[in-house]
């Protein structure tokens, strides 16, 4: 990972910056001076406003992404300012309002060519493939395809959730199940990425119904669009689905695992009536998963898969967000200095909390 630590440490005078590292996956994350990153060629360094802790955060800590080399400063979703532009960079200057998607794309491959820098044969991922935004500064690369401006309306708080929650809900609800108005939407998982998949499907006119255990995750799902809330059982999983198909009027047109689990997979599948199309967009971790492919034969159904979304989707969603007034401080459960994510990392663990929790002061 030669890249990656280049990115990492200079190897002339050495200038420090607060942020949070771990040294061992499940170990000990301590926030600590570190060296700031390299200004790339062709990319921009960004002063860190905001960035948000998502469950793909402690997905890989707990050492379920080959992407990672240790020691690693975690941290993907994020917004900012301008601090440092690369020679080979046309389109952005010191003190721009940004934002990056978790998954950017080298803009020379095959796929970017293709409007498809989402999935990159050379991709790059901030807080996973190299160090990330839980710290003040943080490197993109590439910043022509990667960087999407954030308005002036928008907090980085705000602009934080974008950058994964926001664009996965959006992609996996309008580009890859092509959701449309009318049509029932299940949403497994009302965490920070379900309660983003609520509120694109009720921006979009779906019925949507809510489905998690925790009774405030619901409350949340409501007021964010849900029509319907379903708690769900976790240890009769035909009890949900029955749930599930009774308040979509026999089964969803679309249902999506928010939360990424095995369990919670196969009952989205099950959710749904014939032809109906199931996007995970929830991590899974690297064992198989079992999913009743029988169900999926025989009601024609579509399984998706869904990974981020393109930078230069952003002004699509941008234009839905203020079409719809999507109201993003319901998301924004709790903001946080960089020293309080060690907690804040236990508290996820534990399904502690609703929304999402943005570090904000660095």
């Amino acid at each position: 990972m030669a890249h990656a630590w280049s990115l990492r440490h200079r190897s002339c005078t050495v200038h420090l910056v607060r942020g949070a590292i771990y040294r061992e996956f499940n170990g000990p994350i301590t926030v600590q001076e570190l060296p700031d990153p390299l200004l790339p060629d062709d990319g921009v360094l960004i002063e860190v406003r905001a960035s948000g802790l998502c469950r793909s955060d402690l997905f890989a800590w707990h050492g379920h992404d080959r992407d990672i080399s240790l020691p690693h400063v975690p941290g993907h979703e994020f917004a900012g300012v301008v601090a440092g532009v690369g020679a080979g960079v046309a389109r952005w200057s010191v003190g721009d309002r940004v934002t990056a998607p978790f998954c950017c794309g080298c803009g020379a491959c095959d796929q970017c060519d293709a409007g498809n820098e989402q999935i990159c044969d050379n991709y790059f991922q901030p807080g996973f493939t190299h160090w990330g935004a839980f710290a003040r500064l943080c490197a993109i690369p590439h910043a022509d395809t990667n960087l999407a401006e954030l308005p002036e309306e928008l907090s980085f708080e705000h602009g934080a959730i974008l950058g994964c929650r926001m664009i996965t809900a959006y992609r996996a609800l309008v580009e890859r199940a092509r959701l449309v108005s009318g049509e029932w939407l299940a949403v497994h998982g009302c965490g920070g990425l379900g309660l983003c998949m609520v509120m694109i499907g009720a921006a979009v006119g779906a019925r949507v119904v809510a489905v998690d255990i925790d009774e405030d995750a619901l409350a949340l799902a409501r007021a964010a669009g849900a029509v319907s809330a379903v708690t769900a059982d976790p240890d009769n999983g035909r009890a949900t689905v029955g749930a599930v198909r009774d308040a979509t009027a026999g089964g969803a047109h679309v249902s999506v695992d928010a939360l990424g689990n095995a369990e919670v997979a196969a009952n989205s599948i099950r959710s749904l009536r014939k032809q109906g199309r199931h996007v995970q967009a929830g991590l899974v971790a690297r064992r198989a998963t079992a999913l009743p492919i029988a169900t999926v034969v025989a009601k024609e159904l579509e399984v998706l898969g869904t990974k981020g979304m393109s930078a230069r989707r952003y002004p699509a969603l941008m234009e839905l967000i203020r079409a719809s007034r999507i109201d993003l401080s319901l998301l924004v459960q709790r903001t946080m200095g960089l020293g309080d994510l060690p907690e804040a990392f236990e508290a996820m663990e534990r399904f502690g909390g609703s929304g999402v929790a943005v570090v904000n002061d660095f």
